[in-house]
């Protein structure tokens, strides 16, 4: 087999029950394939990837626990472990951009924020993506798949100035900000939570 530049090629001999074949490709079952995506990504990531597979319901006939069971001093099971038990730094995220937020803020040296949490403002009740409490600072992390209709454009903006107008300074940060403006976006929030 020929080598390619950046392709690492791995070998290893599974039993049966770990492997499937998806259109007439030999594949990891989805258990296996989480377990040994924990040899390389972090909590927060493995987390994400064992909420979608519940949500659409992949788990097979082999779950997470029966491969910790069989592999317990594997690469990777301490992750899984942490996971499962709760006891490791994972925080709820509800999309990629979310994740990445997260990543990002710890990169900058950042507070972490409450997320995904729920504001009274006035009789209304507002799920928040980002929150900073005691600096009464709200980001929304803007997908264009979620807030790119004319709907959502202007929900989005009524909904700023009912939390603004309730003494919450709210930012949107979008996917390209966060990709292409790492530094004036930690800059800002720096200056906006006071850190």
């Amino acid at each position: 087999m020929r080598r390619r530049s950046g392709i690492g090629l791995h070998y290893s001999k599974l039993p049966p029950d770990e492997v499937t074949v998806v259109k007439g490709i030999p594949v990891t079952i989805v258990a296996r394939t989480i377990f040994d995506l924990a040899a390389s990504e972090g909590e927060r990531r493995i987390a994400r990837v064992m909420r979608e597979a519940d949500v659409r319901r992949l788990w097979g006939q082999l779950s997470i626990l029966d491969m910790l069971a069989r592999h317990p001093g594997r690469r990777g099971a301490s992750v899984i472990r942490r996971v499962l038990t709760g006891t490791g730094d994972v925080r709820l995220t509800r999309s990629e951009l979310e994740e990445r937020f997260l990543v990002f803020l710890e990169e900058a040296g950042l507070p972490p924020p409450e997320t995904n949490v729920r504001l009274q403002v006035g009789g209304v009740s507002f799920e928040v993506d980002c929150l900073w409490r005691s600096a009464r600072v709200i980001v929304e992390l803007d997908g264009y798949a979620v807030h790119g209709t004319g709907f959502a454009f202007e929900h989005d903006r009524a909904r700023d100035r009912a939390l603004t107008s309730a003494g919450w300074r709210v930012i949107r940060v979008t996917w390209r900000q966060l990709r292409d403006e790492p530094r004036a976006l930690a800059a800002d929030l720096r200056a906006l939570i006071g850190f």
